[in-house]
């Protein structure tokens, strides 16, 4: 193996072009920051405490515990993923108690040009049936995301609950603009920091999918030049693909909302989600959706292409 709640302002510009993402930079601070996380105690090796100069585990007992020279490990931290087989990166993996999220992600950085996909310049496009589809979940808030954090379309429901992105320009139609962006996101969302992460680990885990997309870097480096919280968590590389959860919002017209969700990834398009919101029967949210229902008035919205 060796070797209407929501302001539609837009504070935020149109991204322009800017340089692909550094793999082999990504790739070893992934695995950099994956190696300082474990102690030796996680992984059965002795942990001799305040004698240790560095956090987390050692070049030399990681490289021991995935089976591959001390040599070996350090060129792959170092960004050089070339030729490395895929055997080693299951035992590096292993060896890094790596989620298959991260997996994927490590993968995806390692290989390079092997795996990496490439992104189209033209507009993200959503199917006409499933457009049909959120027109036919007229009790249930339910929007399509693609990558970059991209809102597609969204129905009229999403809009009650989330606010008219139809009111936005374009570019400001983006969860990751949204939620670090505008403060009144800020205070919709009850666990703001944890949405923040979601969005973050999203965006991390499309860059190692699509390391020379353009407008994904614009979006990184406009960001992380207007958002220090943005700039914290994306230096963590954390990457996770959370499909489920409940979300607990406080919304502006009918006040706390605690909203289960679900995320469906589209078979014909893997890069696109169905997000849907539902809340539990014959609670105060479901009162609550169906007192936002009653006021609806706005037809469903497909993104004009931008």
């Amino acid at each position: 193996m060796e070797d209407q709640p929501l302001p539609a302002t837009s504070p935020s510009t149109s991204p322009t072009a800017s340089p692909s993402l550094d793999r082999r930079a990504e790739l070893s601070e992934f695995l950099r920051t994956r190696r300082a996380r474990l102690r030796p105690s996680d992984v059965g090796l002795p942990d001799f405490g305040r004698h240790r100069r560095v956090p987390g585990l050692r070049r030399e007992e990681l490289a021991q515990l995935a089976g591959v020279s001390v040599a070996y490990y350090t060129r792959l931290e170092q960004g050089n993923g070339r030729n490395v087989s895929a055997e080693v990166l299951d035992s590096i993996a292993r060896a890094l108690r790596l989620t298959d999220a991260e997996h994927a992600h490590l993968t995806h950085l390692a290989k390079g040009k092997q795996h990496k996909k490439k992104a189209s310049g033209r507009p993200q496009q959503v199917r006409a049936p499933l457009a049909q589809l959120l027109d036919a979940m007229e009790g249930v808030p339910a929007y399509i995301v693609g990558r970059r954090s991209e809102i597609l379309a969204w129905n009229r429901m999403a809009a009650a609950v989330f606010g008219d992105w139809a009111e936005l320009p374009a570019a400001d139609r983006n969860w990751a603009r949204l939620t670090f962006l505008r403060p009144a996101y800020r205070d919709l969302f009850v666990e703001w920091e944890q949405k923040a992460i979601d969005i973050v680990c999203q965006l991390r885990m499309d860059a190692g999918c699509y390391p020379d997309d353009t407008r994904l870097s614009a979006l990184v480096g406009e960001l992380s030049v207007k958002s220090e919280e943005f700039r914290r968590l994306w230096a963590t590389h954390d990457v996770k693909e959370k499909s489920y959860g409940v979300k607990r919002m406080h919304h502006p017209l009918v006040g706390e909302l605690s909203l289960n969700y679900e995320s469906f990834r589209m078979a014909g398009d893997q890069d696109q989600a169905l997000v849907t919101y539902h809340a539990e029967p014959g609670s105060a949210s479901a009162d609550a959706l169906r007192l936002l229902a009653s006021w609806g008035r706005d037809a469903n919205r497909v993104a004009p292409a931008p």
